[in-house]
């Protein structure tokens, strides 16, 4: 019975954070608290992974991460990056890639990411590239760096503390880097000789600012008595003409009007629904008798604005709330003109349109309140190139810091969290980061899934269930060998990988790798390696990793752009894996 309970468990929880009809967090502490109400668990175990290892590893990795973005150590690419691109476009990619692997093996990638985005979209401003030929290498490259070390990504912290937890020796902070400078390698060479020549060149038209990702919002404007349109015909009314928008739609009294803009003849009071760019939408700001909605009520139109574009950021405390729920402008003293929900402009009224990650927002700001959006992290920004106030003089020492963090763990001299924990000590107290900083840099999301998922990993050991997953493995694999075993598990994990949390996969199939080389009687170390990677390894969609997420809608990108790009990459990384990782994890020893 308790395996049956744990089993459901894992079904719930794994169709739950695939479908997102929950929120991760939410979803893993009701599994938490699931497994201690059928007292499969103690209270005492299924709070555990609130303290586990792991978790408190992760979290430290957050402030590590943010004490060296808040130094601006990644920003200083740019301009050399710029100067490059404009005569050697593909020499600023490959340095974009590096620059991205590098960083990612020693911080949190999503971290990277999020970083040089903005910067790259300012260079492609500046040079004439799209950004749809940045920003997935961008992306692409942090992942191949983040399985280089062991703090490259939470999913090696994760395993390599699962590992010890069952009695295995711990990853070494290089141990990865063998296979992982493999992985590297390839996915530079695919991407240059083959990926490159499958992204799309999105750029709406050869205008620099429509190569920026400014192109096809929906806004929608309220019309007074003295507009010049009110009286003529929506398609052909000088609204639509003289700003060259297209009218998507009119509503009269709270009604859609069921009929083509060629047909309706505009009134006053009459809301008019436009997919225009920026630039169209900033000359509405000046046009006398015609108000964007998001302005009726608002700040004096004295007061000067600038329009800002946002990303929402994976994992945003924003995600599934609509502008109204969340009373947006007292909120953050921004208007919403705009929306662009992955690659398609939102039909829907703006305020009852619920929020994504990737989400691209167009915002009205006033000058004095674009530092402290900025500074929020439920947002990225990228247009204007405006950012958190860094710390340049804090450089030196932030790469110190992690720097000893890196070395102390990979002698042995502290043990990870131990080293972590410390390094996050001393960013504080060498004013790399504030006080207060600490807390908002953390993905307390993360840390609260991790908290609420490492029971059912536990559970999943304690009542037999990974040995019966296991059992079930070697039965329909055993005459096959550990190898085709191995190979099957690494394309299993990085399937479900791209629907779910990297995460959450790595808590539920580490117990099972281990298991399931308990039942063949070889060395564990190859099956959970195999894990680790292809936890690591989301190529193929936008939503199974958060870097890709955060690009989705800057660079203007379609579901089937990353299958395209992607489902390659994922079976090449798949074979090189089944080569490789048994050449330096023996299954004998």
């Amino acid at each position: 019975m308790q395996i049956a309970i744990v089993l459901i468990l894992c079904a719930a929880c794994v169709y739950a954070l695939a479908t997102e009809k929950l929120p991760v967090d939410l979803t893993a502490i009701f599994v938490s608290i699931a497994l201690i109400l059928t007292r499969i668990l103690t209270p005492e175990q299924g709070l555990s992974g609130f303290g586990h290892p792991a978790t408190v590893t992760v979290a430290a990795m957050f402030v590590l991460s943010a004490g060296l973005a808040k130094t601006g150590a990644l920003n200083a690419t740019t301009d050399l990056l710029t100067r490059i691109a404009k005569k050697f476009s593909w020499l600023a990619t490959l340095i974009i890639m590096l620059v991205s692997g590098v960083a990612s093996a020693f911080i949190n990638n999503t971290a990277v990411v999020a970083i040089l985005m903005p910067n790259l979209l300012g260079m492609a401003k500046a040079t004439g590239l799209s950004p749809s030929r940045l920003l997935m290498p961008l992306s692409f490259a942090s992942m191949f760096g983040g399985v280089c070390t062991l703090i490259g990504t939470s999913t090696n912290i994760l395993i390599s503390s699962i590992a010890e937890k069952n009695g295995l020796a711990p990853f070494g902070m290089f141990e990865l880097s063998r296979i992982g400078l493999l992985f590297f390698g390839t996915g530079f060479v695919y991407m240059f000789v083959i990926g490159m020549r499958l992204i799309p060149d999105r750029r709406p038209s050869a205008n620099v600012n429509d190569a920026y990702g400014v192109a096809n919002y929906v806004t929608d404007v309220v019309l007074s008595a003295e507009a010049k349109s009110v009286g003529t015909i929506a398609a052909s009314s000088p609204l639509a003409k003289d700003l060259d928008v297209q009218i998507l739609a009119v509503f009269r009294q709270g009604k859609r009007i069921e009929m083509p803009p060629e047909q309706i003849v505009l009134l006053a009071g009459d809301v008019v629904r436009l997919a225009c760019d920026a630039e169209k939408l900033e000359k509405l700001h000046g046009r006398t008798h015609v108000s964007l909605i998001s302005d009726l009520g608002g700040a004096s139109s004295q007061q000067e604005v600038e329009l800002v574009e946002a990303v929402i950021a994976p994992r945003s405390p924003l995600i599934g709330h609509t502008l109204k729920s969340l009373r947006f402008y007292e909120q953050f003293q921004a208007k919403v003109l705009a929306l662009r929900h992955r690659g398609q402009t939102a039909q829907d009224k703006l305020d009852d349109t619920a929020l994504y990650a990737g989400d691209t927002l167009l915002l009205r700001v006033r000058n004095d309140q674009i530092a402290a959006l900025a500074e929020n992290p439920a947002f990225v920004l990228i247009s204007p190139r405006r950012g958190p106030q860094l710390r340049p003089g804090k450089t030196l020492i932030a790469l110190l810091i992690l720097g000893l963090v890196v070395l102390t763990s990979a002698l042995n001299l502290l043990p990870i969290v131990v080293a972590a924990l410390a390094g996050c000590a001393a960013m504080v107290l060498t004013g790399c980061l504030k006080g207060e900083e600490v807390y908002s840099s953390v993905d307390w999301k993360v840390v609260f899934m991790l908290g609420g998922l490492l029971p059912l990993g536990l559970a999943l050991e304690t009542t037999g269930a990974a040995k019966l997953f296991a059992d079930f493995l070697f039965w329909a694999f055993s005459g096959l060998g550990p190898w085709v075993l191995m190979s099957a598990l690494f394309l299993f994990t990085s399937l479900l990988t791209e629907v779910m949390s990297n995460s959450a996969t790595a808590v539920l199939l580490a117990p099972v790798a281990i298991s399931a080389a308990a039942a063949m009687g070889v060395d564990a170390r190859p099956f959970l390696v195999a894990v680790t990677l292809a936890a690591s390894s989301s190529f193929m969609t936008p939503v199974g990793y958060q870097t890709n997420t955060l690009i989705y809608g800057p660079g203007q990108y379609s579901f089937s752009d990353f299958l395209r790009v992607g489902t390659p990459l994922n079976l090449l990384f798949w074979l090189l894996a089944t080569y490789a990782i048994p050449l330096f994890w023996p299954f004998y020893k």
